[in-house]
This record gives structure tokens, C-alpha cells and sequence, in this order.
């Protein structure tokens, strides 16, 4: 298993951000709306006004495994406890009303021997619970009583270790620990890939085994406004990936690049550098797939912000070929790099005549850096003319 200490930096231990890319600064024009999805996958929704709080106790097992590990190992303590102070009460009883906590004679027979106060039953009481046998302490046959609570006893003992242990370890190996290994780039960014605009992300496993049956999902979530004049808060509009396979099956055994073609049928189709500054989107992203060593489904989520969207950028290869073998460079994971890009929205591009025309007039005018070169050539060419005499 490869260690995600040594694969990435301490600075990116943080959340599951593989890289810290100098975003682009704007000036914030208006309040942002919330995040609906935090980068590390939580999602920034509070439950109020719950009236029917006795649903939660309908599923007790589940509200323990989602309660916090404090609660929980403070509620498995005093199960434990309440139950031995509660059979230990019980043997006391018993032992009371048999007259076992008098002296007898050697010919009486007591319930439970060498029980003569109630630190004695509680001792007792933990000894049948956790099957621990020191020999002082034993039911006799004199009281049916005392046979009937040895066996409930023990029923409560098994039920409440099987439900305590159960739902340990099934807080020590939910599904949200895997995704703490499958990393997202921090920005999104947008720029031509074989002749389309595209959105795309960067997505990676740090771990050796795998994910099966890995899929991506994604979608815009804005605020909307019917035709009815009903506002929709959080309108989640699915976005279409573009995968040869045609699915969003993935093999994700080294970082993949997810993209996304903006097209008629995308949410992003009339938006334009500018106007997605100025929108309130988010655009999230989910991960879904099977642990290949458990076999528990996991499920990892991020989100993107108009801002942490980067027009005009794509990211750098992370993959060489080193003796024999495909290295991954996760410093690489987050690093980006400007391209030409058209500073349109993909609509106005096809209004225009599409890629094709585009790269036509990218060749036809000269790159800036270009033109500096030209003019620096006349200008030094001026300079070795003397002057007049």
C-alpha cells in the first residue's frame, strides 16, 4: 500500500487537495452564495426543525455508527456499566430475599455463594456478563430465580456486545475513510481538447489498491427561476461526460483527466470568461465505486466555484516512463498551464464558425510575443545607423 505521506507534500495533507495552484484574484462584485459541497466532500447542509425525532431511535444502529467517536465510546461505557449495576442490583436482591447475606450455619445453601453485600453482587454481576470465572462466586441449584437471571443475563451480555462491537467497527471502516485517499484537483479549468471546449478536472487514487466499478458524476448547482416564476435555491442539472467507453466507468489506476464537452446540451454553453465571474454555479463532482479490499461502496465529492474555474488553462502531464515502469509525479497533479483559448462562451464560437475558425485567425494574427520580437529587431536595426554628421 503506498503511503500518502510520501507520495505528496505535508502542505497538502490538509483536505484531499493534491496541489496549491495560484488562483487567479477578481474583485468580488457581490456577495457569493454558500458552498453547497466543501472541498473535502461535506456537505454544507443543516437539518432544522425536526419534529419526529423518534425516527432516529427506529434505527438505532445507524444513529450510533454516525454519531461522533466521543458519544459513541461514552455510550458503549455506560451500556456496560448500567447493565453490571443493574444485574448487580438483581443478584443483591435475590441474595436478599434467600437470606444469603446472614450468617448461616454450614448446612444452608445460599443462591449465590460468598455474595454478603452489594460490592460483592456487582462483582458477580461482571463476572457472568464477561464470562470471567475466579471460582469464589457461583449459582447454586437452591433458587430457580437466580438460574432464570443467570441465563437473561447472559442474552443481555451478547446483545450488547454485538451491537457495541458491530457498530465500532463499522465506524473504523466506513466507506468515507477510503475516499480520504482519492484526491481532486483544486481547480477546474476549461480550454480546447481535440477541437471542443471543454471543462475538465483531475482525479487520483494515492492508493495501490483499486476502485471497482469507478464512475464520475457531475452537476451545475445554481439557482434557477421556472417559467411559472417559481425559484428553484439549488437547481441540480446533471452535466453529460465524455468517455469512449460510453459510460462514466473509469480504470482509475493513475490520475485521470474527466472531461466534459461544452455543448448545446451543457449548462455551460452561453457563458463566457466573464459572465462565469459574475454567475453564482458550482459545479460538483462525485466519485462512486467498491473498494476492492472490503467491497463497501465509497463514495468522495468536491465542488468548484466560478473562481476556481481557470479559462484558458490545462493541466501538465504527471505520467513518465522510468526503466521499465509508468511513474506518477503527484507534484505535478494540480500544476496548469495557459493555452489558446477562445474568450467566448461556446455558443458565441459556433456563431463564429467554430474551432476551426479560431485557430485560423490565431495563425493569421501574430502572438504578442512575436510582434515584441519584430519590433525589438527595428529597433536595434535603428540604433546601429550613425547619426548625421
Amino acid at each position: 500500500m503506498l503511503s500518502r505521506k510520501g507520495l505528496i507534500p505535508d502542505d497538502y495533507l490538509l483536505t484531499r487537495l493534491a496541489e496549491d495552484v495560484q488562483q487567479p484574484k477578481f474583485k468580488a462584485l457581490k456577495a457569493r452564495k454558500a458552498r453547497f459541497v466543501a472541498k473535502n466532500g461535506t456537505c454544507n447542509v443543516a437539518h432544522t426543525n425536526i419534529r419526529e425525532q423518534g425516527r432516529f431511535l427506529q434505527d438505532v444502529f445507524t444513529t450510533l455508527v454516525d454519531l461522533k467517536w466521543l458519544h459513541t465510546l461514552i455510550i458503549f461505557t455506560m451500556s456496560f456499566l448500567c447493565s453490571w449495576l443493574l444485574f448487580a442490583m438483581v443478584w443483591w436482591l435475590i441474595a436478599f430475599a434467600h437470606g444469603d447475606l446472614d450468617q448461616k450455619g454450614d448446612d444452608f445453601v445460599p443462591c449465590v455463594t460468598d455474595i454478603h453485600s452489594f460490592s460483592s453482587a456487582f462483582l458477580f454481576s461482571i463476572e457472568v456478563q464477561v464470562t470471567i470465572g475466579f471460582g469464589g462466586r457461583m449459582v447454586t441449584e437452591e433458587c430457580l430465580s437466580a438460574i432464570v437471571v443467570l441465563i437473561i443475563q447472559n442474552i443481555v451480555g451478547l446483545l450488547i456486545n454485538a451491537i457495541m462491537l458491530g457498530c465500532i467497527f463499522m465506524k473504523t471502516a466506513q466507506a468515507n475513510r477510503r475516499a480520504e485517499t482519492l484526491i481532486f484537483s483544486k481547480h477546474a479549468v476549461i480550454s480546447i481538447r481535440n477541437n471542443k471546449l471543454c471543462f475538465m478536472i483531475r482525479l487520483g487514487d494515492l492508493r495501490k489498491s483499486m476502485i471497482i466499478s469507478a464512475t464520475v458524476r457531475m452537476q451545475v448547482v445554481r439557482r434557477t427561476t421556472t417559467s411559472e416564476g417559481e425559484v428553484v435555491p439549488l437547481d441540480q442539472i446533471d452535466i453529460h461526460m465524455d468517455n469512449p467507453v460510453g459510460t462514466n466507468g473509469i480504470f482509475l489506476v493513475v490520475p485521470l483527466i474527466i472531461c466534459h464537452v461544452i455543448d448545446k446540451d451543457s449548462p455551460l454553453y452561453e457563458l463566457s470568461p466573464l459572465d462565469l465571474q459574475n454567475n453564482d454555479i458550482e459545479v460538483v463532482v462525485v466519485l462512486e465505486g467498491v473498494v476492492e479490499t472490503t467491497g463497501i461502496t465509497t463514495q468522495a465529492r468536491t465542488s468548484y466555484l466560478s473562481e476556481e474555474i481557470l479559462w484558458g488553462q490545462r493541466f501538465v502531464p504527471t505520467i513518465s516512463e522510468e526503466e521499465g515502469m509508468y511513474a506518477v509525479d503527484y507534484s505535478k497533479f494540480g500544476n496548469t498551464v495557459r493555452v489558446a483559448t477562445p474568450s467566448c462562451s461556446a455558443k458565441k464560437l459556433d456563431e463564429k464558425g467554430g474551432i476551426a475558425r479560431f485557430k485560423l485567425q490565431e495563425h493569421a494574427t501574430p502572438r504578442p510575443s512575436v510582434r515584441r520580437r519584430r519590433l525589438s529587431l527595428r529597433m536595434k536595426q535603428y540604433s546601429t545607423i550613425s547619426p548625421l554628421a
